[in-house]
């Protein structure tokens, strides 16, 4: 039984508004800069709309999601009730506090410097001090987590964490250390920036800052896909998980290999030397090890459930496979989603050929690949797999589900797809308009009209997934019994001591980000004379 149903309930909602709204305005964005609308005149509305959208889909709503499962797998893992549910609230009223602190001025136009606030361009504070409140607001999810997994490990001494609850306190623990980057950033660079107490800012050193965050994040907006893969889809579709051991590493190989990739974000700047570059190319190749491992694991626990089924042969079991089961859609468009966007990171990871496409709408394309599209559509299986336990009451607006789903994977695929082969052909992205009628660009006109019609799918998907929710909300009610997660194969009765605890992993976590961040900030920092004047957006208005 989940007893802080009320607390996760809140999470879900909230994450799910701020999804709907960004979903939107991304759509909106991509039709006021097609053929098919004429030019809005003012660039200015279309960077407020990104500004909103990025914001809303990096930080607020997967970070929502992650807390709010985090919090229904402490309950459902170690089978006890939250401890410390009334910071549990504070934590939540201060992401939802600052999610409105930071709307407001970007609303009105006075932060329009897109979710990844490059300095020079300098914001209202409001921006910055309402995101600085959605960190703080998760940290307390961190604490919690960490204080809940020692209260329970002391309780049970000898016992194997379970594995859904191992996962998740990783998941937080890449989190807490991931967000320090932007914080650093934004508490000693921005913030006084933005109030005024400082007229120059270091731009470079900035960007470092925020590449310690920028590419780390995505796989804390991972984690919680992760998790569904190992410990929900096994069960759902009648299987067992292949193996548990080596989820365990999967979860701590991305603590350890995550975080210090940042810098391939910075190929094109001159602030980093050549030789960083090249190491942080070296561990985003690495990164690729805990999503083979994953691959790997599931496809085998996905065939086991398939061979359970009755499945004979080389490649029988497939057509045994529950496809009508929306855990089965999710989990196979999902992987269809990562697999495509995992080979443009290969691509984006290089720096010859990151040279070819940086910058342009292939970096758009494959960023909506792997959130918008391998990441969010397990959300949405999450989200059905836990509605019963949290509402009492039957979700079995299957047909329905499955329609949401497929509608998402042939929407993101019709999204992503032409902004991929646009990108190649150089069209640059954060543009606010493209002048089709220059015989340059004419050619890719077509292409951007397909992205917008992807962009509607999605909609009407994301339109969809309300409804079953809505409609569960109103539904039979039902005793769901205890909300279970995957058995293994080979249930371990023990483990090693670096597969049930996170000392190790997060010593090599901290190593390797001082290692391959520490010379290039003390460098930055030693250098004179690199700051730039601030160029405060909506100052004027």
């Amino acid at each position: 039984m989940l007893h802080s149903r009320r607390l996760i309930l809140a999470h879900f909602w909230l994450a799910f508004a701020g999804f709907g709204i960004a979903l939107v305005l991304g759509e909106w964005q991509m039709f006021i800069r097609s053929p098919l609308h004429a030019w809005i005149g003012n660039p200015e509305w279309y960077y407020r709309s990104v500004t909103a959208h990025g914001t809303a889909m990096a930080y607020v709503f997967p970070t929502l999601v992650s807390m709010g499962f985090g919090y229904a797998i402490t309950e459902a893992a170690l089978k006890r009730p939250l401890i410390g549910a009334r910071w549990a609230w504070t934590g939540f009223a201060l992401v939802a506090v600052g999610t409105v602190t930071a709307v407001v001025p970007v609303s009105l136009g006075l932060a329009s410097v897109l979710y990844t606030f490059y300095p020079p361009m300098i914001g209202s504070p409001f921006y910055y001090i309402g995101v600085v409140l959605v960190v703080v607001g998760s940290w307390i999810w961190v604490a919690l987590m960490s204080v809940n997994l020692y209260t329970w490990k002391r309780a049970n001494r000898g016992t194997p964490v379970p594995l859904a609850m191992f996962a998740n306190v990783a998941g937080s623990y890449l989190w807490a250390w991931t967000a320090v980057g932007a914080a650093i950033e934004l508490l000693f660079q921005i913030i006084p920036a933005a109030l005024g107490l400082t007229t120059t800012i270091d731009a470079g050193l900035a960007r470092v800052f925020f590449s310690w965050t920028l590419h780390a994040i995505v796989y804390f907006w991972l984690m919680p896909t992760y998790i569904a893969y190992y410990t929900i889809i096994p069960r759902a579709i009648g299987g067992r998980l292949f193996s548990d051991p080596m989820a365990r590493i999967s979860f701590a190989l991305f603590l350890v290999v995550a975080m210090p990739i940042g810098v391939h974000h910075l190929f094109a700047d001159p602030e980093v030397g050549a030789g960083f570059k090249f190491m942080h190319s070296v561990f985003t190749a690495l990164v690729a090890l805990p999503t083979l491992l994953t691959v790997f694991t599931i496809c085998a626990s996905v065939e086991i459930a398939g061979r359970l089924r009755g499945g004979k042969g080389l490649l029988g079991w497939v057509a045994t496979l529950p496809w009508r089961n929306p855990m089965m859609l999710a989990i196979a468009f999902s992987f269809v989603m990562l697999g495509f966007g995992g080979a443009g990171g290969i691509i984006n990871m290089s720096y010859q050929l990151d040279a070819s496409i940086h910058n342009t709408q292939w970096i758009t394309g494959h960023f909506h690949l792997i959130f918008g599209g391998a990441i969010v559509i397990m959300y949405f299986a999450i989200a059905y797999d836990l509605w019963p336990h949290l509402t009492g009451r039957a979700l079995d607006s299957f047909r329905l589900m499955r329609l949401q789903l497929w509608s998402w994977f042939i929407g993101m695929i019709v999204l992503t797809f032409p902004w991929h082969y646009v990108g190649v052909l150089g069209m640059p992205r954060r543009m606010a308009f493209y002048d089709y009628a220059d015989p340059a660009i004419a050619p890719q006109a077509l292409s951007v009209i397909a992205s917008v019609i992807g962009g509607a799918i999605l909609v009407v998907s994301g339109a969809l997934f309300v409804a079953v929710l809505v409609r569960g909300h109103r539904a039979v009610r039902v005793e769901p019994g205890a909300y279970r997660f995957s058995v293994a194969v080979h249930q371990p009765q023990r483990v090693p001591a670096a597969l049930n605890g996170f000392g190790l992993w997060v010593s090599l976590m901290l190593a390797l980000t001082v290692i391959n961040y520490g010379f290039p900030i003390v460098h930055l920092l030693s250098l004179p004379n690199t700051s730039v004047p601030v160029v405060r957006i909506g100052a004027a208005k």
